[in-house]
């Protein structure tokens, strides 16, 4: 009955009989599963994530793909599509609040947005015709990948930035803030801003082919690459995730693999796990954390890998 229920809402996202199918094979219930189960089991298992991201200072989506594909009985497709819808709550929740206070900045946004989104698009129906498990692999690459970065980036506060380039200049990606900490007027500007464009390309294809939102690309590129303050980097790849993800989110919709009772879940619980990890967060020791989350990457990146393989 449960199974039933489930895939009655899969049905409901794209109107045919494929995904009843689907979601009754890959769900992996008995029978006799009460329906209500996996999906208290997915918001716990959320609430405890969305606690550990924000304490390890990483986007909620990044861990939650890798996560759910590999410890619950979803499928892969199922899993992105709600990855997909995690991180662009979490996006909507901050966008706001980050453009009022100018942490994130229109101007550097839109022209990043236009390239990420677009190729995410491409990144969603790429991963949406290619087999689950080459998927999975890549996937796993990804993650262990993804692991390496956070180890060994270190993102500096406030780059310094001789002279703006042109192509920063032509589309203005400059701008001011007040820093809270110091009470400062921060001005910035940008350079080396091509090569950070066209990075946008690769991180749009993998936001949209793996349903990982992409901050954990986002901050870098900004931040190291092309000189944003760090603030600047953090806020304006929060607000990218709101136009990036959106953009991948909408065929997956059209292909029914989000459905309301894995996606519901998943966010009140992720949401509502930050709202504890940011009490938590003046208690916790970030750099414990930091550490624990890069091994839980390289285990779940691992466990993607050899899922892959079939082993």
């Amino acid at each position: 009955m449960g199974v039933l229920v489930f895939a009655a809402f899969a049905w409901a996202s794209n109107g045919g009989a494929e995904a009843l199918n689907e979601a009754a094979a890959h769900l992996g219930a008995q029978p006799d599963t009460p329906w209500w189960l996996w999906p208290l089991v997915l918001l716990f298992f959320c609430f405890v994530l969305g606690i550990i991201a924000v304490l390890a200072g990483v986007g909620g989506g990044v861990l939650y793909v890798p996560l759910v594909s590999g410890f619950f009985p979803f499928h892969l497709d199922f899993v992105r599509g709600a990855g997909l819808m995690v991180a662009l709550a979490g996006a909507l929740a901050a966008g706001p609040g980050l453009l009022k206070r100018n942490f994130a900045s229109l101007r550097l946004a839109l022209p990043v947005a236009l390239i990420a989104s677009s190729c995410a698009i491409v990144g969603a129906f790429l991963g949406m015709a290619l087999p689950t498990n080459v998927v999975q692999l890549c996937l796993g690459i990804t993650i262990m990948g993804i692991a390496i970065l956070l180890l060994l980036s270190k993102n500096t506060a406030h780059p310094v930035v001789d002279k703006a380039d042109a192509l920063g200049i032509a589309l203005g990606m400059n701008g001011a803030y007040n820093d809270p900490a110091t009470g400062q007027l921060v001005q910035w500007k940008t350079h080396r801003t091509l090569p950070g464009l066209l990075m946008f390309i690769i991180i749009g294809v993998m936001a949209g082919m793996f349903g990982l939102g992409a901050g954990w690309a986002n901050v870098p590129v900004l931040n190291l690459m092309m000189g944003a303050p760090l603030k600047v980097a953090v806020g304006t790849s929060k607000f990218l995730l709101s136009i990036t993800d959106t953009s991948a989110a909408w065929v997956y919709l059209n292909k029914g693999c989000v459905i309301p009772l894995m996606a519901i879940p998943s966010i009140i619980g992720l949401m509502l796990g930050s709202f504890v990890g940011v009490r938590l967060l003046a208690k916790a020791k970030p750099t414990f954390i930091r550490y624990m989350v890069i091994g839980v990457l390289l285990f779940a990146g691992g466990k993607a890998l050899l899922k892959g393989l079939g082993i």
